[in-house]
């Protein structure tokens, strides 16, 4: 009941008030946190806005990294008046009474018009081509922001007119840098262990630091009636918000497919347990993962450990009759066992070379002695003669042309040395070195 009460105080009292993540936007662009390489002193955007050359734009970046506050203020640095819109709630009749304002003003003042529009990607295809004139001819400058990757998201011909570019998550420095301004603002104060709490849960997001923050800072003073917060205090905030999304769009999520698949290729299991564990937390279907594993056992690792390929089906089939959580036992297996064995890419390049002159080598025809020799009448057109049958030789293996003629003396598979593939490289140098048949 008194945590109840603790709780129901804190509300009242930030409800009092505009949040602190609000109440702390910058109003300048001196005042900017992170992403000096835009809007810092030399900043590319800061530059062109300041000397009002500021054409459309693309703004990508994770939440909380400034998108929205630096929209504005580029606005406010160049001569152009500033309207925002969500694509979340903005329909068609909201971008023609912007284009219709932004055609009067510029006509009546000779003011030109800066559009931001926020979650640029929930734009459908119709609604982003609407803007496609007015952003060619200049009646508007666009800054469209976006969390996903504009290539997947963004409309070509939008994204072909602007120039994007790209924010980072803000670096612990630049979080500190924050959280101490909204300490001074609330006039409160943190301990060195809630601070460092509290700027690792953020993952490099500026509202989601200072929303934390002023929510310890509630609590502290709901509580104790000080605003000092404790690092138990930071952590019983922290564990109550902590449903980080993982990943956000279609670009993340093959981003992180990737580093999985290339730390498990480098040998490094710790890494590669680290992006299965990311993918499956954040909601991946262990199908996939499971899938993908099958296949890197044969395109990274192939015959120097043949034993890889049934290590990764053995977890598929595991992700089939287990299923989740147990079955993330079995794909940790895989991953360590692959990421152990050793390497080698020769399956792959070999089938490459091979769908290579398939597709665009010489023509060819199965070699007469190959030909299959079991149905009445293939001995009368010559199939099969000349065939040497392994088995009834000693070591159960003979000199004998098996490639077409018009490819003469064509290699696809080149052994490595790693693992047990060198046993392979052996049996074909020997037969390299004996005269076929």
């Amino acid at each position: 009941m008194s945590d109840d009460l603790f709780a129901a105080q804190a509300s009242k009292r930030l409800a009092a008030r505009g949040p602190l993540a609000a109440r702390l936007r910058p109003r300048s662009l001196d005042e900017v946190v992170g992403q000096t390489h835009l809007v810092g002193p030399d900043g590319a955007l800061r530059l062109l806005a300041e000397q009002d050359r500021l054409t459309s734009v693309i703004l990508w970046g994770p939440p909380g990294s400034g998108k929205t506050t630096m929209a504005s203020l580029l606005a406010a640095a160049s001569t152009k008046e500033f309207v925002a819109l969500s694509a979340v709630s903005s329909g068609v009749k909201d971008v023609r009474e912007v284009l219709d304002g932004a055609r009067q003003r510029l006509g009546e003042q000779g003011r030109g018009t800066v559009l931001f529009l926020d979650e640029v990607h929930r734009f459908n295809k119709a609604q982003q081509d609407l803007l496609l004139p007015s952003v060619e001819e200049g009646l508007i400058v666009l800054i469209g922001a976006t969390t996903e990757n504009p290539y997947f998201e963004v409309n070509a011909p939008l994204l072909s007119r602007s120039t994007l570019w790209r924010l980072a998550p803000l670096s612990p420095d630049d979080l500190r840098l924050l959280a101490e301004r909204g300490l001074a603002m609330e006039g409160a104060e943190a301990d060195a262990e809630a601070l460092e709490l509290l700027i690792s849960s953020a993952d490099g997001d500026a509202r989601a630091l200072l929303t934390t923050l002023e929510v310890a800072v509630a609590l502290a003073d709901a509580r104790r009636g000080d605003t000092a917060v404790s690092a138990l205090r930071a952590k019983d905030v922290v564990d109550a918000r902590d449903g980080r999304v993982l990943h956000q769009g279609a670009d993340e999520h093959y981003d992180q497919v990737s580093a999985m698949i290339k730390s498990i290729r480098g040998s490094d299991p710790d890494a590669g347990l680290y992006w299965m564990a990311r993918l499956l937390e954040a909601g991946e279907s262990a199908r996939f993962v499971a899938r993908r594993l099958v296949i890197l056992a044969s395109e990274d690792i192939g015959m120097a450990d043949p034993l890889s390929l049934l290590v990764a089906e053995a977890a598929a089939q595991a992700v089939e009759h287990v299923g989740l959580p147990e079955a993330q036992l079995n794909l940790a297996q895989a991953v360590v066992h692959l990421a152990t064995a050793p390497k080698s890419n020769r399956v792959t390049v070999a089938l490459g070379a091979a769908l290579e002159d398939v597709r665009s080598g010489p023509m060819t025809s199965v070699p007469a002695h190959l030909r299959d020799a079991h149905y009445k009448g293939a001995s009368e057109l010559g199939h099969g003669e000349g065939y040497a049958y392994p088995h009834d030789t000693p070591t159960g293996w003979v000199a004998q042309r098996y490639l077409p003629e018009e490819l003469g003396e064509r290699r696809y598979y080149l052994p490595s040395t790693h693992g047990r593939e060198a046993r392979a490289l052996s049996w074909i140098e020997e037969a390299s070195s004996s005269t076929p048949v």
